[in-house]
């Protein structure tokens, strides 16, 4: 799919990945719909895109309100006439505790989040992308969707329903010019705990410690946004950002309980 001159709704696009992917959307010509909670972040994201040949308009939203999506597609016709995709980026963790620790709340607020926010957006935006004569939907789902992180039992539950979302989609999807595109990030240098509201800084400092003299690597929020955008224009049924992802997916495949032990090993250090 050729990125110049289609517009683009994505999720997530105050920070992070979804910035990433919004501004390099914005540098090939393609225009943005940029949608996320925050107001300041949004209002980032934008500078940072004057100048672009695309357009990149801002919209706060809450997706886990089904009401305020609904009203998404009138008011982003109204500004760009058209919606040739959906990214699907937005998405928070968990706190770093046992399933037995965490609270109803917080349980629901990463499913209403990750999963019916996902939901919600899919099922607003769909009938204008069938509409069109091409179009894509990328959803972001995790490693953590197939290799279980202790004390992320929730999040990685809500992405691995992502991800079977994402390939159900592309099946029922297949007759139409609605291209579908699953997104398997590995660890990525954003800030997603303490936007997520789940970490203080000491908790950041206790992360830190945890991976003793080797840091974990993560992949430049900018590539994993480059990836993303690379995948849109191939048509892309799955891609894995970083080896980490990589790595995981292959074990997980050839040997779960290895894997499983292996993360187990490395993120055991992080549960409160």
């Amino acid at each position: 799919m050729q990125i110049n001159g289609k517009v683009f709704a994505i999720t997530g696009a105050g920070n992070g990945i979804g910035r990433e992917v919004a501004l390099g959307i914005a540098k090939k010509g393609g225009h943005v719909a940029a949608l996320d909670l925050s107001e300041a972040g949004l209002a980032e994201t934008a500078s940072m895109a004057e100048g672009l040949p695309g357009r990149v308009t801002t919209h706060v939203v809450n997706i886990a309100d089904r009401e305020a999506v609904t009203a998404l597609p009138a008011a982003i016709i109204a500004e760009h006439r058209q919606i040739d995709g959906l990214l699907n980026i937005a998405g928070i963790i968990q706190k770093f505790v046992r399933v037995n620790e965490l609270d109803w709340d917080q349980i629901e607020r990463v499913i209403n989040v990750n999963l019916y926010g996902v939901l919600n957006t899919t099922k607003v935006f769909l009938p204008h992308l069938i509409a069109r004569p091409e179009a894509a939907i990328v959803n972001v789902a995790s490693m953590g969707a197939y290799a279980p992180v202790p004390g992320q039992s929730v999040y990685g539950a809500t992405k691995a329903a992502v991800a079977q979302l994402s390939r159900a989609l592309h099946s029922e999807l297949m007759e139409t010019g609605v291209t579908v595109t699953g997104v398997f990030p590995g660890a990525i240098g954003t800030n997603i705990t303490l936007n997520s509201g789940v970490m203080t800084e000491d908790d950041m400092k206790k992360m830190a410690a945890s991976a003793g003299d080797k840091p974990r690597k993560t992949t430049p929020p900018v590539e994993a946004g480059r990836q993303i955008i690379e995948a849109i224009e191939k048509g892309s049924y799955e891609i894995f950002i970083g080896s980490d992802a990589r790595f995981m997916s292959r074990l997980s495949r050839l040997n779960p309980k290895k894997a499983a032990g292996l993360i187990y090993s490395q993120m055991k250090g992080l549960l409160k």
